[in-house]
């Protein structure tokens, strides 16, 4: 028997810790190389990690919720027993550094990827605590509460974290003190993952652009009803899709707002072709998956990409790829329920479209007072690549497409 100590590989983007979301295996199971062991949550997506190795699992280095740095222990894997089953066969078929980051297609001899493994279900007869969250679980240890004893009120008894907070109020847990308030501390949340990404991303984008705002008031009555005209319901592109196409159109014109700052060498570099970040709010939170080559798109294929790149950030099967290529973002904040925002700049883009809540407002036509669909649309944009002329003009030539979208159309 020889023992196979298997680390946290480098899972690229220049990432250097991962968050232990659940094993797949346990002590003792045989796996193969590149069978899933671990599922692990990046500041980019959540994905699972392979072994390198085939043998018996001897040891599983970390606990569900911990943050491990890449090259720490991972798992080990004891070889020279039944896991050395097909060894060769799998080592020959075997390529993948990660699953979604390594070689894609179909492996020699027709074996393919093993997908992602379905979740088990919460609770079954005899099995005690019903929980899966590690999140849950790390919160229970932090408050000294044993799982056994509580009663889940979630999906088949699932343990939930209110539950936990419940039981812990219950017991009356003397809380700590924030010692500038004197107000009891009731949750420390971990800034690791996603949200530390994101927390990184937005301070270094205070801390650089030199940002300023600009918005406009837009009549949208025409653009619904452009919409309606396109087809059923279902089959006519989204409103978000009819924007953005006026959006990729703008940049085409407009090409400062499409670019990056190089500071090392002094430089503005315009980008050939437009990458359209669309964000999209999460339960891990705010992510910005882009569709690639936007400029290449109708209103209906915007309107397939969007939808498709959208459920993929919310089921976390975007890949990192997907979640940092955009050269600008636009960000539909009304379905928030909110009409307008100053948006900070996903950095390193230099602007951002916001687009607020569609209502009926009074508005002027002709000389007359009517209610029209009205949205604001709000721009953030690096001032170091453009002066207000070049940004209003932008922003004016969205909002002149959305309030008479049948002639955009024509020069599209």
């Amino acid at each position: 028997m020889s023992e196979n100590v298997f680390t946290l590989p480098d899972l690229g983007e220049g990432l250097t810790e991962a968050t232990l979301l659940r094993w797949l295996v346990k002590v003792g199971d045989v796996v193969s190389v590149d069978a899933p062991v671990a599922e692990v949550e990046t500041a980019k997506a959540a994905v699972e990690v392979p072994s390198p190795h085939p043998g018996v699992v001897a040891r599983l280095h970390g606990e569900e919720g911990e943050v491990l740095t890449v090259g720490a222990p991972l798992i080990t894997v004891e070889s020279g027993g039944a896991g050395e089953v097909h060894v060769e066969e799998e080592r020959a078929g075997s390529g993948n550094v990660l699953i979604g980051y390594g070689t894609t297609g179909d492996r020699p001899g027709g074996r393919r990827r093993r997908r992602r493994r379905a979740p088990e279900p919460v609770s079954r007869p005899g099995d005690s605590p019903a929980v899966q969250s590690p999140i849950v679980r790390q919160l229970a240890r932090k408050r000294g509460l044993d799982l056994r004893e509580l009663a889940g009120t979630g999906p088949n008894g699932l343990i939930t974290r209110q539950d936990v907070e419940s039981a812990r109020h219950a017991a009356e847990e003397p809380a700590d003190t924030d010692r500038r308030t004197g107000l009891g501390i009731g949750e420390r949340v971990p800034l690791t993952g996603l949200r530390k990404s994101v927390a990184d991303a937005l301070t270094r984008s205070r801390a650089e652009i030199p940002e300023a705002t600009t918005w406009v008031d837009v009549d949208a009555t025409a653009l619904l009803e452009l919409r309606a005209s396109l087809g059923e319901k279902g089959s006519a592109p989204g409103v978000l899709a009819m924007v953005a196409r006026y959006v990729v159109a703008g940049l085409v014109r407009f090409p400062e707002l499409n670019s990056r700052v190089d500071t090392e060498r002094g430089e503005i570099v315009h980008l050939d072709g437009v990458n359209l970040g669309i964000a999209a709010q999460t339960e891990r939170g705010l992510v910005v998956p882009a569709v690639r080559g936007a400029h290449r798109l109708g209103m209906r294929g915007l309107d397939a990409e969007i939808g498709r790149l959208t459920a993929a950030a919310r089921d976390g099967s975007a890949s990192p790829a997907d979640l940092s290529c955009g050269s600008f973002t636009l960000n539909n904040y009304g379905v928030l329920g909110v009409d307008g925002s100053a948006a900070i700049i996903n950095h390193p883009e230099v602007a951002i479209l916001g687009m607020g809540r569609i209502l009926p407002r009074p508005w002027v036509v002709d000389g007359e007072l009517v209610a029209r669909r009205v949205v604001q649309l709000s721009l953030a944009f690096d001032h170091r690549v453009c002066d207000g002329g070049t940004a209003g003009g932008f922003l004016r030539f969205v909002a002149d497409a959305i309030e008479d979208p049948t002639s955009a159309m024509t020069d599209l």
